[in-house]
């Protein structure tokens, strides 16, 4: 099997299952498997916005820390091992390959004797248990992929940290249409013997289900002190944050990172203070400056401006609305702004239209994505808004608008599938002249 065949082969597995939602069928996966998620020390993360970049950090500190940690992250962007990463590094495409194989041998024979067939998410989980199991990860950053309760990567037994970031309004129609409820979704990660790190400027609405979860576990809930959290002045878009002693210059723009640099600095302390592992505060501070996630509020180039955000909800919005306005970008920008149509995209616009002059509207590459030309019609209540044929003729036509009127530049955001696609039009024109989004790794 090649790596591209493994991977149509993944694709190709159900997205959703048939039967009640639980972790009846990602167990039994697991369990013929050999139960790789039982060699596993893990952190887990939980939250609507704001988990991979959580885990990113978190990932960071430990690896600087010296211990081989394992990570998952959901979605990818451009690279489907983006999912699988070891200190930093993707999986291998080889070893991609044989351990789907494993994973497609443990399926045909739960269907054979009669199971229900896992479905893409848990296998791609699974294959992750026993990458990190056959490598002898010191331990491992699990992202979840939807909710907590409910989700394949909840299997794992032994778990040390267990982090809420931000609740917010997405996947309603799955996790309830309530804070409430989808905060007891996510707080389904929560077990006895872990510590939980909850998101420090959490909605009232969602600390109900989340206190109790810890109450059931007996166990108790760290929420770092916002009054110890202080962002520092630096240039624009330049992250830089003290808190409680910690200062540091952050990997990941965006104001809000702060709050997730905080967390990543309780969810170290509480590994060293609780279980013992050696992460020295050089560990902590470089970390937070080595960590990376694409499409996170990412600088491409600074002068002008190229920056790429995977935003895809309100809350995700407003998060990027915040750093480019703390910025001083209003009405300074170009968007480039695709959204899928299951999404909350008015409240999106409502927020982003203040930073832009003119947006160029574009289908992203997926079923469920708005049309251009309906979300021209949206976008046209709150700014001048044209509907581009494609990814790539939008980009072109916001560098050159930027340019003609003197703007500080191009944000492209809405969809981490339109990021994905962003990306690799950037790809194609490195190879044949100066690319708008040639990255600039030392911005």
């Amino acid at each position: 099997m090649t790596t591209q065949q493994a991977m149509e082969a993944l694709h190709a597995l159900p997205r959703m299952g048939q039967g009640a939602p639980g972790l009846a069928r990602m167990q039994n996966l697991c369990d013929h498997l050999g139960n790789p998620e039982k060699e596993l020390q893990c952190i887990h993360i939980a939250g609507t916005n704001g988990k991979g970049s959580l885990a990113a950090m978190t990932s960071s500190i430990l690896t600087a820390a010296g211990y081989k940690t394992g990570l998952t992250i959901s979605p990818y962007v451009v690279d489907f091992r983006e999912r699988f990463q070891i200190d930093g590094e993707m999986i291998p495409p080889r070893t991609l390959a044989n351990l789907t194989e494993k994973v497609l041998d443990a399926i045909d024979a739960i269907e054979a004797e009669g199971g229900e067939k896992p479905v893409e998410f848990e296998a791609v989980t699974a294959l992750a248990f026993l990458w990190f199991a056959r490598e002898k990860c010191d331990l491992v950053v699990l992202e979840t992929g939807l909710g907590g309760r409910c989700d394949a990567t909840n299997v794992v037994p032994h778990k040390l940290v267990a982090a809420i970031t931000k609740i917010g309004y997405d996947h309603m129609e799955v996790l309830g249409d309530t804070l409430d409820k989808i905060a007891a979704e996510k707080a389904g990660i929560i077990k006895e013997g872990t510590v939980v790190v909850n998101y420090p400027d959490q909605p009232a609405e969602a600390m109900g289900p989340i206190l109790t979860a810890a109450a059931e576990a007996h166990t108790s809930i760290i929420t770092p002190d916002k009054d110890d959290l202080t962002l520092l002045r630096g240039k624009r878009l330049e992250n830089r944050i003290d808190y409680g002693g910690y200062r540091a210059a952050l990997g990941l723009p965006g104001t809000h990172q702060a709050n997730h640099a905080a967390m990543a600095v309780e969810i170290a302390l509480a590994l060293w203070r609780e279980f013992g592992y050696d992460i020295s505060d050089d560990a902590i501070l470089q970390g937070l400056a080595d960590a990376r996630m694409p499409a996170r509020i990412e600088v491409l180039r600074r002068h002008p401006l190229l920056l790429l955000d995977g935003c895809h909800n309100p809350d995700g919005a407003k998060m990027l609305a915040a750093t480019l306005t703390r910025a001083d970008f209003e009405e300074n920008l170009v968007g480039v702004l695709g959204v899928l149509a299951d999404k909350d995209y008015k409240d999106m616009l409502s927020d982003l239209a203040p930073c832009f002059a003119k947006v160029y509207t574009v289908t992203p590459n997926c079923p469920r994505a708005l049309s251009a030309e309906e979300l021209q019609k949206e976008a046209r209540f709150h700014t001048d808004a044209e509907a581009a044929d494609s990814v790539a003729d939008a980009i072109r036509k916001a560098v050159d608008y930027a340019d003609e009127n003197n703007l500080a530049g191009v944000v492209v955001c809405g969809s981490l599938y339109l990021a994905a696609e962003a990306r690799c039009f950037s790809k194609k024109q490195k190879n044949n002249r100066p690319s708008p989004f040639q990255q600039n790794t030392h911005p």
